[in-house]
């Protein structure tokens, strides 16, 4: 007998300070603000309308902003908040020496490396951080393992390492995509909407 076919319903996190001054998070653990906060109350309204989250595995990085957002998702649809799991695996695209900077001052501080990733933001790796190909890398033996329906809870990064793995999208594309916060992106195997 097959395994029945991959659907993630994917949520990124909600928004944190460290967003909003459109700072490089990677894989720094900042928490959720207030906005965020309202945002995934809003993903786990939205999830509710798409399938019956409470029948579904759910899963997500274990970061404070991936966990919280997981948390109030599942307290809006009634589900009890930490009875998820947790995956080191889908942890954000690590920034390197990056995390912190606002792309102003990535640009000012490593030009080079900057316009090289401007170019290739798929094969680019940030100093001591790692590329969306190396990311496809660590997530690989994960995404391999699934069957069937999940929700997802993670980063933007792994979101677009996502669209071009599991939907097919080109890793250029996949790279520039905006990923939002309080939406539910659906992958399935080629195919990918946003709600």
């Amino acid at each position: 007998m097959s395994a029945a076919p991959l659907r993630l319903f994917f949520l990124r996190h909600g928004e944190t300070s460290w967003n909003r001054e459109g700072r490089l998070q990677g894989q720094h653990d900042i928490p959720l603000n207030d906005l965020g906060r309202a945002q995934a109350e809003e993903a786990g309204r939205k999830l509710k309308t798409l399938t019956d989250p409470k029948a579904l595995p759910w899963v997500a990085s274990p970061l404070s902003r991936t966990v919280e957002t997981a948390q109030l998702a599942r307290r809006e649809i009634g589900l009890p908040e930490d009875d998820f799991l947790r995956d080191d695996r889908l942890k954000e695209l690590a920034f390197g020496r990056w995390e912190g900077l606002t792309w102003k001052e990535v640009r000012q501080s490593d030009p080079q490396r900057a316009a090289q990733r401007e170019k290739d933001k798929w094969l680019t790796v940030p100093p001591d951080g790692e590329s969306y190909q190396l990311l496809s890398a660590r997530l690989a033996p994960w995404l391999s393992s699934l069957s069937g329906d999940w929700v997802v809870v993670a980063h933007g990064g792994v979101a677009r390492v996502l669209l071009h793995d599991l939907a097919g999208v080109s890793p250029h594309q996949a790279a520039e995509v905006d990923i939002w916060q309080g939406r539910v992106l659906v992958l399935e195997q080629g195919h990918h909407r946003w709600v």
